[in-house]
């Protein structure tokens, strides 16, 4: 069975989050506080195998070259990010477009959902989404900023209104002190959401 801890880390209310299966481990947008993470995954005495990006901003990325490299692992990041992340090229795995990947006992499908940065994705694994900067709780991801783009988001936006009601989101930071909420909530009550739904022909 999946079991998924939310990791509060750093300043500005960033959620990395710990997914696993038994004894195996992802870290997906793993940052700043590397040695609490670190120290959890031995605590619980899990095999972590695989690390991925949301997106390739500073906050989702932060100190994660030490893990990376620690673990002997390469970090997956949507490759339209990489300039962004500052990481070594090294140290990730880069791809385009819609990916399905098997880390581990885990499958996982990415989606692509620019529009936050021309590389976000949100990560999909069973019925949980991880959504980054991309959709958060009534609310969604800033759009100007450098490779941002409002169109995009809102066809992102869009695409995730389309997945299964029951899909349980995990957004990228806990704003308000919420970073959980599914689908059908955001269609019912986000209007960033909702407005996209209503402007689809646009």
């Amino acid at each position: 069975m999946t079991d998924i801890k939310t990791l509060p880390v750093g300043p500005m209310a960033n959620c990395a989050y710990l997914v696993t299966q038994g004894t195996d481990a992802l870290l997906i947008d793993p940052a700043w506080d590397i040695e609490n993470i670190e120290a959890l995954l031995q605590a619980e005495n899990l095999s972590l195998c695989g690390v991925l990006f949301t997106h390739g901003h500073f906050d989702h990325v932060k100190s994660s070259q030490t893990l990376l490299e620690k673990h002997h692992l390469k970090g997956y990041l949507h490759e339209k990010d990489v300039l962004l992340s500052g990481l070594d090229p090294v140290v990730l795995s880069t791809y385009s477009g819609d990916k399905n990947l098997t880390v581990g006992p885990f499958s996982i499908e990415i989606l692509e959902t620019p529009g936050h940065t021309e590389g976000c994705v949100c990560i999909k694994i069973e019925d949980a989404l991880f959504t980054g900067d991309t959709l958060f709780p009534g609310a969604c991801g800033r759009v100007d900023l450098p490779t941002s783009n409002p169109r995009d988001m809102r066809n992102s936006l869009l695409r995730l209104s389309a997945l299964p009601d029951k899909t349980r989101i995990f957004a990228g930071h806990s704003y308000g002190d919420n970073s959980t909420s599914t689908i059908a909530q955001e269609k019912q009550y986000n209007p960033f959401m909702r407005n996209a739904m209503r402007n689809e022909d646009l």
